[in-house]
């Protein structure tokens, strides 16, 4: 799951005068420095302000609305059948979406 947008990433990048900014093994950013040679990893601290300005990435938000959908499902499909395992089912790939969404510093 994708917690930040490329565009977010590469606009930062642009305000803060951080050049070519690319994803290295699928959940850091990296780019380059004012005048750096190197590569470094995009800060944390700016990633997470990223974060609580834009709210949920697109990725974010159609996973969300899946795990919506699949509850409504499961809640009529358990009244019709008269069974609780369709709840278990909704609840436990809910459960999976919450913890994927959990960002790692």
């Amino acid at each position: 799951m994708q917690h930040y947008c490329y565009n977010w990433i590469q606009d930062w990048c642009e305000e803060n005068g951080w050049s070519d900014p690319f994803l290295r093994e699928r959940r850091e950013y990296w780019a380059f420095p004012p005048n750096a040679v190197m590569p470094l990893p995009i800060p944390s601290r700016a990633l997470r302000l990223i974060k609580s300005q834009r709210g949920l990435s697109p990725d974010e938000r159609k996973w969300c609305l899946g795990a919506i959908g699949f509850t409504a499902i499961a809640t009529l499909s358990s009244y019709l059948f008269q069974s609780p395992m369709p709840i278990v089912a909704a609840f436990a790939f809910c459960a999976m979406i919450v913890a994927q969404m959990e960002i790692e510093d």
